[in-house]
């Protein structure tokens, strides 16, 4: 505890971070922590409640949450060189069954880019967004690729807007291509997230807390290439 002897206000060195308010010694804090990251695929709260010999699953289910909201750097580098941009829905059919196309309900659309670095794939960012609107689209892009690049998507409306960019569009119709073929790096990841979401979560996450666990992915999958982008 920090004392000021001028105002009398008192403070923690934890004052404002995850620790804040904790009951348990940083240690713990920092051993789990390196726990979490060491992991290939994710941890799910169950798996660390057994691991670390936890009692409280709500206890596990806060720590993980707290530790998720931190793993993407604030002013983190904005992507470069070629970049595609889709839409995709993460979430579970309602009954089983679900409508195709961005009008598909009980579902989290999310906005994905992608570096594409030859036939790899660089690093990535996700957001969830309302609708696939370009109010919605074009901040995205703007908040996370660099100016004047060039910048992938196919033909949805909701992009012909966009400027500052090299755009190219991949229009699925006429072409006699699939969407994955025209944008392979993209629905390479879709895929690879939403397998993730399903293998180490079940696909048990609610919308409310879906970006945190997309920071996570992209946290583990960006910080392979680059040691300060992520």
């Amino acid at each position: 505890m920090i004392h000021c002897s001028i105002c009398g206000h008192q403070t923690s060195l934890t004052s404002g971070t995850i620790f804040h308010g904790t009951r348990k010694p940083l240690l713990l804090w920092f051993h789990i922590m390196w726990w979490i990251v060491a992991q290939k695929t994710g941890v799910s709260a169950s798996n660390m409640m057994d691991f670390m010999r936890f009692t409280s699953y709500e206890t596990v289910w806060t720590w993980l949450q707290k530790i998720r909201r931190i793993m993407v750097r604030t002013g983190r580098d904005k992507l470069s060189g070629i970049v595609e941009v889709d839409e995709t829905f993460i979430g579970g059919m309602e009954n089983g069954q679900g409508k195709q196309g961005r009008g598909k309900e009980k579902k989290t659309l999310v906005i994905v880019a992608t570096e594409c670095v030859g036939n790899k794939i660089g690093r990535v960012r996700f957001r969830c967004i309302n609708d696939a609107s370009a109010e919605n689209l074009i901040p995205f892009i703007q908040d996370n690729v660099t100016d004047g690049i060039t910048v992938i998507t196919e033909g949805w409306k909701g992009y012909a807007s966009l400027k500052d960019y090299e755009h190219q569009v991949k229009t699925i119709a006429g072409s006699g291509k699939k969407a994955h073929e025209l944008l392979p790096h993209v629905h390479l990841v879709d895929s690879l997230v939403k397998r993730w979401l399903n293998g180490t979560y079940q696909g048990k996450v609610s919308p409310k807390y879906l970006p945190y666990y997309l920071d996570e992915f992209a946290f583990r999958f960006n910080r392979k290439l680059s040691t300060i982008s992520w």
